[in-house]
């Protein structure tokens, strides 16, 4: 029983350093979020709200399809890198 409540504590404890680990891209090297909206824009996406989460952007609004989406973007180079769905 306690090795597992061990076990159980440590995998707990890794979880932040994981989400923190999505996008691991120095601030300086960060574009500006309005060229992120821009370019998501031109590809006929409806953007809502972007904030800075897990060291990303992430993207709230819709997609080109029209669906609903809440996306993490790296902030360097814009690619998707997933979402919390």
């Amino acid at each position: 029983m306690r090795t597992l409540l061990v076990a159980l504590v440590m995998a707990g404890a890794a979880l932040p350093a994981l989400a923190a680990d999505r996008c691991d891209v120095p601030k300086e090297k960060w574009r500006p979020v309005d060229e992120l909206k821009a370019e998501l824009t031109a590809k006929g996406w409806q953007i809502a709200n972007v904030k800075t989460e897990d060291g990303c952007y992430e993207v709230y609004g819709k997609d080109d399809t029209g669906k609903r989406v809440e996306i993490f973007f790296d902030p360097a180079t814009f690619e998707a890198v997933g979402s919390d769905d």
